[in-house]
């Protein structure tokens, strides 16, 4: 039934009531419910589309909004049709010839003959949306005046709901344009490619002071970064053992020689003990080079240092007791004025770079100080790190004074230059291609 066919009285109770229910909506999806389907016994619309900056946001019947649904197209397609001719700010019955022909056949097979796009104005007089009402026949005068005072109510009840405009009426289409341009220029601006690392301040060339023999060391006699001097004690090794064996082969040499002397003035009324002379002379130097071997063994037990610098280790709580086997690194001996950066480059950060690229240091002690360095030489495998992650190490050179050999920080190191779109993509299209395996 439509709103011209009921008594006037009727009529204008029904209007009001429309209007009321309107103010009454809490939430703009209450509002937008009502504008959708309480017009429908009044009008008889057979349904109803409300469109706010162009996305419908209502529908007749439906609770939630299907954005890709076909009607939904339609409807938004139509509006923007509307737009292109410039009849968006006027509320009209819409005329199928004036839209295109895929519109038209939606329009034939989704809606209804006969449409009435209802505008939506703002205090400004500015259109911030609409309803789109289909139904068999043609919308007549009269309702066309009831419908644009309707119009009016649901335009100050969703403007008191939300007054802001949406993003799409804030921003026209020729700023977007305008802005999407800018940041397409702003995405080729070349910027220099750059990469964080872990980094620690390590010696340069300094001497390794390694165990020289299986053992278990006794005591540490110097301290971490502890200043030394050429022939210093460094460490000490239980040397119980040792000293027992040295005494063993000492006394087994004397025990030979003894045997060899008593055989030599045999020897000349014995021919027995002049034959074994020489068995025994070999036996002697057998045992003599077990006494010597012993008694080296003996002095290793004592680690002296071979130059002056500073003693680099962790912890000699952690060391002492500790058993080790040869050749095992127990510290370093290293100058002071002489250090190097170590890098541990992840291999998912690794970027292009060429020896001599620039390094900043920044150490955790002093995160606020800048020291400056030069890539030296790079791996081309990866390794395992201490964290277990795999990574390139790295080696760089200070420019200025280095820091404290032990020092941990942040290392950035710098590449090539390339645009700012790869810069910021490059992370993220490289998982998508591990994710996807493109």
């Amino acid at each position: 039934m439509s709103a011209t066919s009921a008594k006037p009285d009727n009529l204008f109770a029904r209007f009001l009531g429309l209007e009321q229910q309107a103010r009454k909506a809490a939430t703009t999806e209450q509002l937008a419910f009502a504008m959708v389907n309480d017009g429908q016994a009044l009008f008889g619309f057979r349904h109803a589309a409300l469109l706010i900056a162009g996305k419908v946001r209502a529908l007749t019947g439906i609770s939630v909004v299907e954005a890709h649904a076909p009607f939904v197209a339609f409807v938004e397609r139509a509006a923007g049709a509307l737009h292109k001719q410039n009849r968006l700010d006027e509320s009209h019955n819409v005329d199928p010839a004036q839209l295109d022909e895929q519109t038209r056949l939606d329009m034939h097979s989704l809606s209804a003959p006969h449409a009435y796009w209802l505008a939506l104005k703002n205090r400004s007089g500015e259109t911030f949306g609409g309803l789109w009402l289909a139904r068999e026949q043609p919308f007549n005068d009269a309702e066309h005046a009831l419908l644009n005072q309707l119009a009016d109510a649901y335009a100050h009840a969703w403007l008191a709901l939300h007054p802001r405009k949406p993003w799409r009426l804030r921003w026209p289409r020729k700023k977007l344009l305008a802005v999407a341009a800018a940041l397409c220029l702003l995405l080729l601006i070349p910027v220099r490619q750059s990469v964080l690392a872990p980094a620690e301040v390590v010696p340069l060339g300094g001497r390794v002071v390694a165990a020289p023999l299986d053992g278990v060391i006794a005591e540490f006699l110097v301290k971490p970064n502890q200043q030394v001097a050429a022939g210093d004690m460094l460490v000490r090794f239980d040397a119980t053992s040792l000293k027992a064996q040295a005494d063993v082969a000492e006394r087994t040499l004397d025990v030979a020689e003894a045997e060899l002397k008593a055989n030599s003035q045999r020897a000349f009324a014995d021919a027995e003990s002049s034959a074994r002379l020489d068995l025994l002379a070999a036996r002697v130097e057998q045992k003599r080079a077990e006494r010597d071997y012993a008694q080296q063994l003996l002095a290793r037990s004592e680690v002296r240092a071979e130059r002056a610098g500073i003693a680099v280790f962790a912890d000699v709580e952690r060391l002492t007791g500790k058993p080790v086997q040869t050749g095992e690194r127990l510290m370093q001996i290293a100058d002071p004025n002489q250090a190097e950066l170590r890098i541990e480059l992840p291999v998912g950060d690794a970027i292009a770079l060429e020896p001599g690229a620039e390094v900043a240091l920044f150490l955790d002690s002093d995160p606020l100080h800048r020291h400056t360095a030069r890539l030296e030489r790079a791996a081309y495998e990866a390794q395992s790190t201490a964290a277990g992650q795999l990574a390139y190490r790295l080696d760089a050179t200070f420019v200025e004074a280095p820091p404290r050999i032990g020092l941990r920080g942040t290392a950035k190191l710098f590449g090539d230059r390339a645009p700012l779109a790869y810069y910021l993509l490059r992370r993220p299209l490289a998982a998508a291609r591990q994710s996807l395996g493109l």
